[in-house]
């Protein structure tokens, strides 16, 4: 039995699979940032021992920098006490002689998505995950594209203004990850019309008690032909086309997935990268096809156990 391990700013998720691939059982939780690396430790450890058998190789996809050739966690911009994690001898830890391989998350959504999801056989795939952050990842004929240590494809730290004496700038990340979109939409509400469709989900979900998580109504909203939902939808395009123009300049890969929580805005998103991308492309350049991300949140903890398949 393998265990392919997401750990992310938000949620984290465990999946066991067999030696075809197929997924034989899952697990999902949330986490708690106040709690920091120890309590996703802590709930990791309590999920292998649940386990029917203990796992003989274990693939991790880790929401930050990682070495990847010994296993230690560079650092999370999302959730406290990672920096200079020992990952690999802690697994081996909780399950001796397993095999565990331990990479970036969004390098392994990509690897995921190239192998299994909506980028079979394409040769060069670029992957950008827009989640509580924003990631990328390169796969090459089928294998991870790495530059040196601790990590590659950083999509999400391009600066979009740089930082000057007077402004701490502001880069990709800040400006479309999923808690910078909730942010907008926030701020955003006293501007719109009460019969906003997007202004009266959220309302609806304050009400509720759920602050958080605004994006995910954008969908929804620009299919009731909200203009709000549809100017933040464009606005996310474009600034995610101006930082993929980058990776079609340096890389120019046959196809570009886009993955994480935000592409759950579905095919309004991806027809607003695709149509503002050629704008910040040099004509010589054929854009590459941008596709939506085929496994959803499942891209992680597949993308963990095609690690460990290798």
């Amino acid at each position: 039995m393998k265990l392919g391990i997401e750990i992310g700013g938000t949620k984290l998720q465990l999946i066991t699979g067999d030696m075809t691939g197929q997924i034989t059982q899952r697990f999902r939780y949330a986490v708690d940032p106040e709690q920091g690396a120890d309590g996703i430790l802590t709930q990791i450890a309590s999920t292998i021992e649940q386990l029917p058998e203990p796992p003989q190789a274990i693939g991790v996809g880790f929401g930050g920098p990682v070495d990847w050739q010994t296993g230690r966690i560079a650092t999370s911009h999302q959730i406290g006490g990672w920096s200079g994690f020992e990952m690999v001898n802690w697994l081996q830890q909780q399950a001796p002689g397993a095999h565990v391989r331990v990479e970036n998350d969004a390098n392994v959504a990509a690897l995921g998505e190239a192998r299994r999801g909506v980028a079979v056989g394409f040769r060069h795939v670029f992957y950008v995950t827009l989640g509580s952050g924003v990631g990328g990842g390169m796969v090459v004929d089928r294998h991870l594209y790495h530059g040196a240590l601790p990590g590659e494809s950083e999509i999400g730290h391009l600066w979009l203004v740089p930082p000057s004496a007077n402004s701490d700038g502001q880069t990709i990340e800040q400006t479309i990850s999923g808690w910078a979109i909730d942010k907008q939409i926030r701020e955003l509400l006293p501007q719109l019309p009460e019969d906003s469709a997007l202004k009266k989900a959220v309302l609806q979900s304050h009400t509720e008690g759920s602050i958080g998580k605004e994006a995910r109504f954008l969908h929804p909203a620009y299919e009731a032909s909200d203009p709000a939902a549809r100017m933040l939808i464009e606005q996310i395009g474009s600034v995610l086309a101006l930082g993929l123009s980058h990776v079609v300049h340096l890389f120019h890969p046959d196809a570009i997935v886009l993955g994480g929580g935000l592409s759950m805005i579905g095919e309004p998103l991806r027809a607003a990268v695709r149509q503002a991308l050629p704008k910040f492309v040099m004509k010589a350049f054929p854009p590459p096809l941008v596709l939506l991300a085929k496994l959803g949140e499942d891209a992680v903890p597949v993308g963990a156990l095609e690690l460990v398949y290798d």
